[in-house]
This record gives structure tokens, C-alpha cells and sequence, in this order.
């Protein structure tokens, strides 16, 4: 069993993101903050995918 792994650019990014969430600067698209911390982390995999970075793909829902 192996587990799926992030690049160590793509978990410095979620870094990033997170401590903004911290801080209280990170806002979603629509511009609200957020306030959720599973939500702060998927924004910072949403966009290391988005830079390219690896990442496992998407769960698909069935």
C-alpha cells in the first residue's frame, strides 16, 4: 500500500495558503473570507494543480 504523495512545491504552496488562512487573508472566489480550515486546504490544492505542481487527480463521486 502506498500512499498517494504531494511534490514538495505543491505542500510548500498549501503552506502558503494556509498561513494566510491563519492570518485571516484568505478569501474564496467569491471574495468572502474563509473560515473553514478544509476548505483553506483545498484552495491550496486547487491551486498547486493549477501551477502544475504534483498532486494527486480528483476523487471521483459516483
Amino acid at each position: 500500500m502506498s500512499k498517494t504523495k504531494y511534490s514538495e512545491k505543491a505542500q510548500d504552496k498549501v503552506g502558503k495558503v494556509m498561513h494566510e488562512f491563519k492570518e485571516g487573508k484568505l478569501k474564496s472566489s467569491s471574495g468572502k473570507k474563509v473560515t473553514n480550515r478544509k476548505q483553506a486546504i483545498a484552495i491550496g490544492i486547487s491551486e498547486a494543480r493549477e501551477e502544475g505542481l504534483k498532486v494527486p487527480s480528483k476523487k471521483k463521486s459516483k
